[in-house]
């Protein structure tokens, strides 16, 4: 019975993206009269040809490469670093620093003070942009925080016998055990902003800056929309047809194939971090 369930649920969960990997390869036509399923109908590659011969999609992907790396590297030092102290219930000011976590899952300045913080502060068109407003998620930070007070206190207790300061026992004890709550969020963090494009959206003005989830995003809308972008009537059909396909499985491609890597970690990650006990 629980080979027949988890079938069905594997069954039920791949047929969507298959779905949408067939309609990548498959022919206006064919899309449009409902032909396609799980295999290809009508072979064509004249969206990825378009995309991929741009030169400026290789730009932007290397973009977000680099804003995903940045990005998650940050997020990860200042989580990191704010988790390991709320996690230590004795420090004076403790319950102010969680409702300061706390209160900006609830409230935010909004759009246009954000927009006009970001320029003041000279950051647009700028990498910082899109990573100092996202540096921490409250929702990882809080995860985290739960995990390392799960870890036994007598191994910090040693260490500071030992002579250990706090930054040794955070570097030398804690995060060696926390190898699986690390992987998890990290997995978070470079999932979030390898598909964010709203924050790019709005703080980039130069096309040589942006990510390839807004160079893909304006492909679409081009598309779907009937402008040109250099191609004939009947190629921009066959675009408009299937760019959205080729849009998610561009995107979601390169996350597939690093998934795999640090799977063993991810339940064990979350579920330490959330259980007590």
């Amino acid at each position: 019975m629980n080979a027949l369930i988890l079938t069905g649920v594997v069954a039920v969960t791949l047929y969507p993206f298959l779905n949408i990997l067939a309609r990548s390869f498959s022919s206006e036509e064919h899309i449009r009269a409902g032909d396609v399923q799980l295999w290809p109908v009508g072979f064509n590659l004249t969206t990825y040809d378009l995309v991929v011969s741009d030169g400026m999609f290789w730009r932007n992907y290397g973009n977000t490469v680099l804003y995903t790396v940045v990005g998650t590297v940050v997020s990860m030092i200042f989580t990191t670093m704010y988790a390991y102290v709320l996690s230590k219930r004795h420090l004076r000011g403790h319950g102010a620093l969680v409702g300061i976590a706390v209160f900006t899952m609830f409230f935010s300045g909004g759009l246009i003070p954000n927009y006009i913080l970001i320029s003041e502060l000279g950051l647009k068109n700028s990498v910082w942009a899109l990573v100092l407003p996202n540096a921490i998620s409250v929702f990882n930070l809080l995860v985290m925080r739960a995990f390392f007070e799960n870890l036994p206190r007598e191994l910090e207790e040693a260490a500071e016998i030992d002579g250990l300061s706090t930054y040794g026992i955070l570097l030398r004890i804690v995060l060696p055990l926390s190898k699986a709550v690390i992987a998890t969020m990290t997995l978070f963090y470079s999932v979030s902003y390898w598909n964010s494009w709203f924050g790019a959206f709005l703080y980039m003005d130069e096309r040589e800056m942006m990510p390839v989830t807004v160079y893909l995003r304006n492909m679409i809308a081009g598309a779907t929309g009937g402008a040109s972008v250099g191609a004939d009537t009947e190629q921009m059909m066959e675009v408009a047809a299937n760019i959205q396909s080729v849009t998610i499985i561009l995107t979601a491609l390169p996350i597939l194939l690093v998934y795999p890597f640090v799977q063993r970690y991810f339940v064990s990650g979350v579920m330490l971090g959330a259980v007590k006990g």
